[in-house]
């Protein structure tokens, strides 16, 4: 007899709980019964699964009750709120949003690079800043072999990390520049069609943005070294749903640009893309609606002998966010440490 869980997603209306679903039909992951969960305001409406048609509930007291495993992506406030909740009723939560990644007792988790740490919840697994899993993917096959020492990355971010609302203000943005008219600036505080700006979130003491102390802090729990040197600057730019990341990585010796493009074409969820001749490198256009994280314009860093660089593209929604918690929840399965199945 097969064995399935019985899942929840919440947040289900939103850009990534859409994904979420379409990424639980697609890799088969073994749903017993299905569950949606948004807003009040999102209530009543239908989404599909597996051929038949689901009601979003609006989320109440009991909206966990039975419920194996839920997938999270209502913000930091709602996970706060609810997640204890659904742990009390039973179920393991996998969090997209930055409640408790700086948790001490909750792990950080990108499956490629820490799975183990997993082993270690107790009810609730976070899932990493989007920027921080794409890097992750990037740097992690070449520190195990050579630990990074320090770590520069500027990041070219996407709408898709404002949400859906976001993503089609961009659109509107551009069709209101194009007619001569004055854009709407609701989702941001600044038009970005046609534009780019510092990432708009609040700025601490030493003039670093909270999206860049993600990358720091995060980055440093998935790879359990609190002392690498990480300095980051976020930027929003004019593009759908892919972010892109110039990286640049400082070794103890040398790191020869062919052995970087042996480890991360081998590596699982990279894609090496390099045509030197054609000038044809990682493009989020050809990055959206992808599984891996395109890598490539790996060179020698002309201004130090151990320094490397490397850039790269992913799918902000899909690796970034809704894949990259599937993968935690398909780990789990796969190690049994997610709970009792439904037997099916």
């Amino acid at each position: 007899m097969a064995q399935a869980y019985r899942v929840a997603i919440l947040g289900a209306t939103g850009a990534v709980g859409t994904e979420l679903l379409s990424l639980l039909e697609q890799r088969n992951f073994p749903v017993a019964d299905l569950r949606l969960l948004a807003s009040e305001r999102s209530a009543g409406v239908s989404r599909t699964f597996g051929g038949k048609s689901l009601t979003v509930e609006a989320l109440g007291p009991h909206s966990f009750d039975g419920v194996d495993l839920v997938l999270a992506s209502a913000g930091a406030t709602i996970s706060r709120q609810w997640a204890p909740r659904a742990v009390e009723a039973g179920a393991v939560v996998v969090d997209n949003s930055s409640a408790f990644r700086m948790d001490p007792q909750v792990p950080l988790v990108v499956p490629e690079v820490n799975p183990n740490a997993a082993a270690t919840h107790a009810g609730v697994i976070a899932n990493p800043n989007c920027t921080t899993i794409l890097m992750a993917l990037a740097v992690w096959p070449l520190h195990q072999v050579q630990p990074v020492q320090r770590l520069v990355v500027a990041t070219y971010q996407s709408a898709s990390g404002a949400g859906a609302r976001a993503m089609e203000e961009v659109k509107q943005q551009a069709a209101a520049i194009l007619a001569d008219q004055l854009p709407p600036t609701e989702a941001f505080p600044y038009p970005l069609a046609f534009n780019l700006f510092p990432h708009n979130s609040p700025v601490n003491e030493q003039g670093y943005c909270q999206e860049e102390m993600k990358m720091v802090n995060e980055t440093r729990k998935i790879f359990a070294a609190p002392d690498l040197r990480i300095s980051a600057t976020c930027v929003r730019v004019p593009v759908l749903r892919a972010h892109s990341e110039a990286i640049n990585l400082e070794f103890s010796t040398p790191f020869a640009p062919k052995r970087a493009r042996e480890l991360l074409g081998q590596f699982p969820g990279v894609r090496l893309v390099e045509d030197w001749q054609a000038n044809h490198f990682p493009m989020p256009i050809e990055a959206s609606g992808q599984d891996d994280v395109l890598v490539g314009r790996i060179r020698q860093d002309l201004s130090h002998a151990n320094g490397l660089e490397l850039w790269l593209c992913g799918d902000q929604i899909r690796k970034g966010a809704a894949l990259n918690a599937v993968q935690i929840a398909e780990l789990l399965v796969a190690k049994q440490w997610l709970g009792v199945p439904t037997p099916v």
